[in-house]
């Protein structure tokens, strides 16, 4: 079944289950994958380390957003 009759086939729900439907789909967009978050958390301890032995220049809340 391809997506054009899925989504056929959802219209022809009841409204009350077309809102089961769209709620599992909107849950299961928010669950965090572990691999992507594991990797933002390496970049943030590296970004942290960078900050604190100077390898990086970081920017004042005035300089990115003036005054």
């Amino acid at each position: 079944m391809g997506l054009n009759e899925i989504i056929h086939e959802a219209l022809l729900l009841k409204p009350q289950e077309r809102y089961i439907i769209i709620e599992n789909l909107v849950e299961s967009l928010s669950q965090s994958d572990s691999k992507i978050e594991e990797l933002w958390i390496e970049e943030s301890l590296k970004r942290v380390e960078a900050i604190k032995n100077g390898s990086i220049e970081t920017l004042t809340y005035e300089e990115v957003f003036g005054k």
